[in-house]
């Protein structure tokens, strides 16, 4: 089996060819990627592909720990894949995420950690997000 089918079924998720290519896209990528990149590169492997069943394929993925919102102060939510150690309870993704203000591509810095914030007395954090800005390796040479 590949990859993205034993990613598939370690999260007893079902085999079909839309996630697996789903999958695929996220395993060949070195980047966070929108959901309009990933209907533009499905458009070239399939005939018709559904907006909403890849949306739904992302929300699932998301939920089963496989993938992380990559948050990177954009409007565009991106994705990216999860740690190993990630699972349907608990997302271990507290990295940074460069975002490159020239071509606008976001990576996961995961050498560098989301600072832990202690909140004032009757606040309640749920998630912290650490965004660096600036130009990356191929947008700087």
């Amino acid at each position: 089996m590949n990859k993205a089918l034993d990613i598939l079924v370690e999260n007893g998720l079902r085999k079909t060819a839309m996630r697996q290519g789903v999958l695929e896209i996220f395993l060949d990528s070195n980047m966070a990627i929108s959901q309009q990149l990933i209907e533009n590169s499905l458009e070239k492997q399939f005939d018709k592909v559904d907006r909403i069943t890849i949306y739904r394929t992302l929300k699932t993925f998301e939920q089963k720990g496989i993938i992380h919102k990559a948050i990177d102060g954009t409007h565009t939510p991106k994705y990216a894949l999860c740690l190993d150690d990630c699972t349907e309870h608990e997302h271990h993704d507290t990295h940074a995420h460069f975002h490159c203000d020239d071509c606008g591509r976001t990576y996961c810095i995961e050498e560098v950690e989301a600072p832990k914030i202690k909140a004032p007395k009757g606040f309640k954090v749920k998630s912290t997000h650490l965004v660096i800005n600036g130009l990356c390796n191929d947008c700087s040479s």
